[in-house]
């Protein structure tokens, strides 16, 4: 029985399917330690992604990019500013709330797929639904992987996969909730050339064809052109941005950058 008294800030929390924007940040900024030893990670990143759009992060090493996922995807609260998901302030939400909110609403993609090796391909895939306590969907789970390419696969074991394949797996099981905005942390990092470019057709396939947003921070240029457009980060604040990119014009952007990071030295290097 729930008790009465205070309500919880993200009770009811409304689903934002339909807003213009799928994800905003309104001047966030995280800082890590106190004082003298302060890190500045985020400064006052200011920024709104329409729905049904395929963004790039991209910057220098130490620029804020891991920062910024995790702070928008609501892994980690910001120090100040407000971060909204499809409408929906979540920085003044409850841990429980929160967490219920990235298992309805938000989708992932890691690098390292994350995917549980004691559990079949189909479980997997199903895996997020089970979380959210919704009723497990086969045939979804099945539909999916006939779109990813790994039909027939359900009853695998991952381990018997290669790494394109278990990617395309995690792709899957981002999907399975039809989540708002799916965050893809390096997804072709580990990937050889060619089935990283199949596993960017499949993102990029989320977005035009299901209408996902997708928020993809990459290092690199050819990931990069994939996507609608590309936001930069320097010193953890938005240093531009490139729309319709392609990967030699993102490379020259971020060689610039990265000189610029190392200072007078690098930039004569």
């Amino acid at each position: 029985m729930a008790r009465r008294g205070k309500k919880d800030p993200g009770a009811g929390v409304e689903d934002g399917r339909g807003a213009r924007f799928a994800v905003e940040l309104r001047e966030v900024r995280r800082t890590y330690g106190r004082k003298d030893a302060a890190v500045h990670a985020l400064r006052g990143v200011d920024l709104a992604l329409p729905t049904g759009s395929f963004t790039a992060v991209m910057g220098p090493s130490g620029s804020g990019k891991s920062t910024f996922l995790q702070c928008a995807a609501g892994l980690d609260r910001p120090t100040a500013g407000q971060v909204r998901l499809g409408g929906t302030e979540i920085t003044g939400l409850s841990e429980n709330n929160l967490t219920r909110l990235r298992r309805s609403r938000i989708g992932f993609v890691f690098q390292s797929f994350n995917l549980l090796p004691s559990l079949t391909v189909q479980q997997n895939v199903l895996l997020p639904l089970r979380l959210a306590g919704r009723r497990p969907d086969r045939r979804a789970a099945e539909a999916l992987l006939e779109q990813v390419g790994l039909a027939g696969h359900g009853r695998r074991r991952p381990g018997r996969l290669s790494g394109g394949q278990q990617q395309r797996v995690a792709i899957a099981r981002a999907l399975i909730t039809r989540p708002e905005v799916i965050f893809a942390d390096e997804p072709t990092g580990a990937l050889d050339t060619g089935t990283a470019r199949e596993v960017l057709g499949l993102l990029r396939q989320a977005v035009d064809a299901m209408g996902a947003t997708v928020v993809m921070v990459t290092h690199d240029p050819v990931a990069a052109s994939y996507a609608d457009r590309v936001l930069f980060l320097a010193d953890g604040a938005l240093a531009g941005e490139l729309p319709r990119p392609d990967p030699a014009t993102v490379a020259d952007r971020m060689v610039a950058l990265t000189a610029a990071a190392a200072g007078p030295m690098g930039a004569a290097a």
